[in-house]
């Protein structure tokens, strides 16, 4: 390939694994929940206005992005070898300018749509054309989009294609003396979705169980109505998940662990989240409607407020962690909603305790993660280092107060007519009172996971005390 063809590469989907709009947007929204309403209007006059009012925002890192590091070396190859490059995509030019000027010496010349021309498919093969001559320009893309790009192309580059992608693009130049190029190999199909709607969170969900368990309704149907409350509640805390996501990807960017989460580390595309969110939720919405319209408005509160949180509470302290409670909780009276079965406050106010001290918990670790990685303060939230004793203490007493709580509960009339042997079910105080020190002390040494839920299903003596509390609670209802 002559040198004094200039090489044209794309942005969105091609040097990054994502796409700069819904990188802006999202990064916007988790800021300014009007935002969307007004993005609307903006689109009304055109892609390009949307592009350049979303961009002015400007509220994304542009050094966290997920690069495609086999982009950014045959770009430095090309030039090494004597060739121009220019980087031409259909992002604002305030975004391909930063990006550029992000990667200094790569690009010669830098084009974005400029407010009026969104420089995308048949309008920006016209400016290559114009600018650089016919066939004057190797291309580099990822799109069916880029396919008139390629047509008037001197050489055909494909990034992360699927093969029907790469067959057309093949065809596109007529010319078997250039062959195309393919970098990459195709997006590793329906993993990152998967791991993206995250369900091993759905075993937050059998918490819809506990009015069935704690009223001992063992009946086919109240089974079958808490099954579909399961799986309505999945389907759409999956959908919040993804949402949640889109909203932290600067903050997940920075994180040393969640930086690997397939949409921040650009395994899962922006766009594919984008819809992802949407299907999820209806599809909660859909299950729901099965059981009522109660349900149905426990699901749309339960949706309320975890966006509310991913908007607005999570940055909130106190408030984040009293909201994280309430959610575990609002699981439980969406069990008893779905059953008819009338739920005890006793049930309640254990659910509240323990959760707070949960969450409270996730907090510490974050600080003690953030200590670790000599911070100050953690991104995205409105904690600083200095207060994790502080938020230790809140979970430690939460914890305690959740045991007593069951320990008072234990000594009612209901529970004592209820079991056979009730005595043996102090013995789950005590393993719950030993739960809750260990983990906040783990926690402390910088040992909890990210998510305590998690820390909970991989950790040996964690399954040792649930199997042992499940132990003494058959113990007192059959001996």
């Amino acid at each position: 390939m002559a040198r004094d063809v200039i090489l044209a590469v794309d942005l969105d989907g091609t040097l990054i694994r994502s796409d700069m709009l819904l990188e802006g947007f999202w990064a916007a929204v988790a800021y300014d929940w009007t935002l969307p309403f007004r993005a609307a209007g903006w689109l009304l006059r055109g892609r390009a206005h949307l592009k350049e009012r979303v961009a002015a925002r400007q509220m994304h890192a542009i050094d966290a992005l997920p690069w495609t590091q086999e982009v950014l070396d045959h770009a430095a190859a090309w030039r090494a070898a004597g060739g121009r490059t220019a980087l031409v995509t259909a992002s604002d030019q305030t975004i391909a300018q930063a990006v550029a000027d992000h990667h200094p010496g790569l690009f010669d010349e830098v084009h974005g749509s400029d407010g009026k021309r969104n420089l995308k498919g048949a309008a920006k093969a016209g400016f290559l054309t114009e600018r650089f001559g016919p066939r004057g320009y190797a291309y580099i893309g990822d799109s069916h989009a880029d396919m008139p790009v390629w047509q008037g192309a001197a050489k055909v580059i494909t990034v992360n294609a699927p093969a029907p992608l790469r067959r057309r693009a093949e065809r596109a130049t007529n010319d078997a003396r250039t062959p195309a190029e393919h970098l990459n190999a195709p997006a590793s199909g329906i993993g990152p979705a998967l791991r993206e709607i995250r369900p091993h969170q759905w075993l937050k969900n059998v918490l819809i169980f506990a009015p069935m368990i704690a009223a001992h309704q063992f009946t086919a149907l109240a089974l079958m109505q808490s099954a579909l409350a399961f799986v309505a509640f999945g389907l759409v805390a999956s959908g919040v998940y993804v949402l949640n996501d889109l909203l932290d990807l600067a903050p997940d960017r920075a994180h040393p662990r969640k930086c690997n989460r397939p949409l921040a580390s650009g395994a899962l595309p922006i766009t594919q989240a984008t819809l992802m969110v949407p299907v999820l939720l209806l599809a909660g919405l859909g299950v729901s409607s099965l059981l009522g319209m109660n349900f149905m408005l426990v699901i749309v509160a339960y949706f309320a407020a975890t966006t509310s949180y991913s908007l607005w509470l999570k940055r909130r302290i106190v408030a984040d962690i009293a909201t994280l409670a309430g959610l575990y909780t609002l699981r439980i009276v969406a069990g008893g909603v779905a059953t008819g079965i009338p739920l005890s406050v006793w049930l309640l106010a254990f659910s509240i305790f323990l959760f707070f001290a949960l969450a409270a918990v996730k907090r510490q670790a974050e600080l003690v993660d953030t200590a670790e990685r000599g911070e100050t303060n953690t991104t995205g939230r409105g904690y600083r280092v200095d207060d994790m004793p502080l938020v230790a203490q809140m979970a430690t007493a939460s914890g305690f107060v959740s045991v007593l709580v069951l320990a008072l509960y234990l000594n009612t009339p209901q529970v004592q007519a209820q079991y056979d042997q009730p005595a043996m079910l102090w013995g789950v105080c005590l393993i719950l009172l030993y739960w809750i020190s260990r983990i906040v002390l783990i926690t402390h040494r910088g040992r909890m996971h990210d998510d305590p839920l998690v820390f909970a299903i991989t950790d040996p003596v964690s399954r040792t005390c649930l199997l042992l509390s499940g132990a003494l609670i058959a113990g007192a209802a059959l001996l």
